[in-house]
């Protein structure tokens, strides 16, 4: 819906990290423009925002600013940019919902921004999502692009006496049954965020000296910045370390998956012009990290028994 509300059409560029899911690039491949994948930063694992402005040409269209983890972009230094050279920011925020930035909700700062509510999310439904509209001047238009393209909501409200086909569009709106397990979860959000937040903050207090004894790089979380406990991961000192400790974690029965396949080394992405070693702090960072278990329902007992499996680990 970003994509069609910002009219990309093919031979447009839009920016983003490459070390984000596939769906943050397929939204715009889908309508022809070529993703230009930037590096992230070292430290939040962020789109570096000093590496943006020269990515940018006359046919860019778009930044994309990822919240990866749920900890905020540069938004300022981002907004900055796309102001100068008129050129919307979208926020990706999959991974923000109620994380902020100096007090101001991630998703709030972007022309729009999207929200998951996919299975492996904070609130779920299993699928789907939500795109924000911080620009009110593309909310008519949104709204008839979420109704297959016509101006059923119109009809509905009794402001036009039929409604008909007038614009792209597709079967954006949730079911009602799906919407209403999403509902359930927003009311009792407040207590479900705690929960996750007691989880997240244990995994940080208890394996820090372990991790400064191992060469195990735990999560950056700038000034200004509160994450929504989206996810705990570590970045281990090799892959070959890495994948060692995915195998002593999964011989005590403890997944601990890693992610993402940098985009621009995929065949997609150099199908699309990208080529290994554009991104290399994205490569080298996709190599080392691994995620700990981190869900609502994890157990005092359970999530003490991954740190102490963790600690077993000698890097």
């Amino acid at each position: 819906m970003a994509a069609l509300l910002l009219d990309i059409r093919a031979g447009d560029e839009v920016i983003l990290p490459s070390f984000t899911f596939v769906s943050t690039a397929n939204a715009f491949v889908l309508r022809g423009a070529r993703p230009v994948f930037v590096d992230i930063r070292p430290d939040t694992l962020n789109l570096d925002e000093r590496l943006v402005e020269s990515k940018i040409t006359a046919k860019t269209r778009a930044i994309v600013a990822v919240h990866y983890a749920g900890v905020a972009c540069e938004m300022e230094a981002l907004l900055s940019i796309g102001e100068r050279h008129r050129v919307p920011v979208v926020e990706d925020n999959a991974h923000g919902l109620f994380g902020t930035l100096h007090g101001r909700p991630l998703g709030s700062f972007g022309t729009f921004a999207t929200l998951s509510f996919h299975e492996t999310k904070n609130i779920s439904c299993g699928e789907g999502g939500a795109l924000l509209i911080n620009d009110l001047s593309y909310s008519s238009r949104a709204e008839i692009i979420r109704e297959k393209g016509t101006n059923r909501s119109l009809f509905f409200r009794g402001q036009v006496d039929k409604y008909g086909w007038v614009d792209l569009g597709s079967s954006y709106l949730p079911s009602e049954i799906l919407s209403a397990v999403l509902f359930a979860q927003l009311t009792a959000h407040t207590s479900l965020q705690a929960r996750r937040h007691t989880v997240w903050n244990r995994y940080s207090a208890e394996l820090k000296d372990w991790a400064g004894e191992n060469g195990v790089t735990l999560p950056t979380i700038p000034s200004g910045c509160e994450h929504p406990a989206h996810l705990f991961y570590m970045l281990l000192p090799t892959l070959e370390r890495r994948q060692a400790f995915i195998a002593h974690m999964k011989a005590a029965g403890i997944l601990t998956p890693f992610h993402y396949v940098p985009l621009h080394t995929s065949a997609m992405g150099q199908q699309l012009g990208s080529r290994s070693g554009d991104c290399p702090i994205t490569e080298n960072v996709s190599d080392r990290l691994v995620r700990l278990p981190l869900f609502g329902s994890l157990t005092a007992e359970e999530q003490a028994a991954v740190i102490e499996r963790t600690k077993a680990f000698a890097v």
